[in-house]
């Protein structure tokens, strides 16, 4: 365990706060997933969805360790090259979508003669959020050129989004509003950016309008769900999302300020998504507002050490992958968190490294292997400078050592004999 631990490069922060959050999710998930046990088999054993959420966990892991050993600067040119794979992915999962625990959406893929589904977007938005810092860093010092940014890089993402959106608004929504923090963060001209803000709300509302028109469309399905969500968020009109939310809030609730205790939740009966998109209404029951709390303390330290992995990386393509990568993972649990109080509404975003589920989770290791392998450049570059540092200073002191030893020879005797030398005073005469 001890050489494993030393094997582990970067930024011993993330890796600890990132361990922190799987550890603490077995609990939740554990307890949280009985309805779904009485539902899929009757019997209300969780055992097998906590042995699921481990094999889920301990490949996450796996992941994170072998990304983080590889140069993150090799992921640069590498996005490029799979953006036209997940297009291809994504056209599929829009054509072929299942369904997945009653959910409504053609979101996931089933991956033939294995049996595993995976959520394309969730890879889509790792290598969109590469793409783009790439392309940022590559025109950094460059004056833009409008024209053909749209060719090289908002095309790209708005081929991208066009795929995810008819199935997932709320995944494109986040997307799209992290690729503006990054292309601001990255200096891209500030009126540009507020063209490309305007055409995306113009793009979304022709997206709408096209929906009613062809209401008995497949493809404009999720358009009225989006619509109910947003009207009953803003009304008391009765729904099945409001349900969700009732009972949420009365599980949080219940936890008042320590929990009703691990295990001991009562509405994890009745949320029908209690241990991924609700699973933070179960934390607050169980563990109280101390626990809630502490859940998002987490996160905001994650996020701590997001930011100072971003000022510390020596190139801007790391500054913003570190930003691209991480940012996004916070902003997901602030929007789970802000779903579960009703701060927002019923978006379908899972609480990352603690909701229960596969894609989801190793998506997140993935770009957690990214953010860690910048890091770890920066620890191998500071250790070549201690290094050299360290053979300068040893240089130097054999240098500084001979200059002292060395001596001037006259004859058979050196020019610290002089003072003894009967010849001398021969020598002085």
């Amino acid at each position: 365990m001890k050489q494993l631990i030393n094997n582990l490069k970067g930024d011993k922060g993330i890796w600890s706060f990132v361990a922190l959050l799987a550890l603490f999710s077995f609990m939740p998930v554990f307890s949280a997933s009985s309805n779904l046990a009485y539902i899929g088999h009757g019997t209300g054993n969780t055992l097998g969805y906590l042995v699921k959420h481990l094999a889920h966990i301990a490949c996450g892991f796996t992941i994170i360790y072998y990304v983080h050993k590889i140069p993150y600067h090799y992921f640069r040119s590498i996005s490029k090259w799979l953006l036209p794979i997940v297009w291809v992915v994504l056209a599929i999962t829009m054509i072929k979508g299942t369904v997945i625990g009653g959910a409504n959406a053609s979101r996931w893929l089933q991956i033939p003669f294995v049996g595993i589904s995976f959520q394309p977007s969730a890879f889509a938005a790792l290598v969109l959020f590469v793409f783009v810092s790439r392309y940022l860093s590559k025109t950094r010092d460059k004056a833009i050129d409008f024209v053909e940014s749209l060719k090289e890089l908002w095309l790209p993402v708005f081929i991208t989004l066009m795929f995810i959106l008819p199935a997932n608004f709320s995944t494109t929504a986040l997307i799209f509003s992290m690729i503006i923090m990054l292309a601001f963060i990255g200096k891209y001209p500030l009126k540009y950016i507020g063209i490309i803000i305007g055409s995306g709300i113009l793009f979304l509302l022709f997206f709408v309008l096209l929906s009613k028109a062809f209401p008995d469309a497949k493809f404009f399905n999720r358009v009225k769900t989006w619509e109910s969500r947003i009207e009953n968020f803003s009304t008391d009109k009765p729904d099945e999302d409001d349900y969700q939310i009732e009972k949420a809030k009365i599980a949080i609730a219940s936890g008042q300020l320590y929990g009703l205790g691990p295990g001991k939740s009562v509405q994890k009966n009745f949320l029908p998504q209690s241990s991924s998109d609700f699973i933070y209404a179960i934390i607050v029951e169980e563990y109280g507002l101390l626990g809630g709390l502490g859940v998002l303390a987490l996160y905001l330290l994650l996020l701590f050490r997001f930011v100072i992995a971003s000022h510390k990386a020596n190139t801007l393509f790391g500054k913003l992958v570190v930003i691209g990568l991480g940012f996004p993972m916070i902003f997901q649990a602030m929007i789970n968190m802000a779903v579960a109080v009703e701060l927002l509404p019923v978006t379908g975003q899972t609480l990352p490294l603690i909701s229960s589920g596969g894609s989801s989770i190793w998506m997140t290791c993935f770009a957690l292997g990214i953010i860690i392998s910048v890091t770890k450049k920066e620890e191998e570059i500071a250790q070549e400078l201690k290094d050299a540092a360290k053979r300068e200073e040893a240089l130097q002191k054999l240098i500084d050592r001979e200059l002292e030893e060395e001596v001037v020879t006259e004859g058979d005797y050196s020019i610290e004999d002089k003072a003894t030398n009967p010849m001398n005073a021969v020598l002085n005469k």
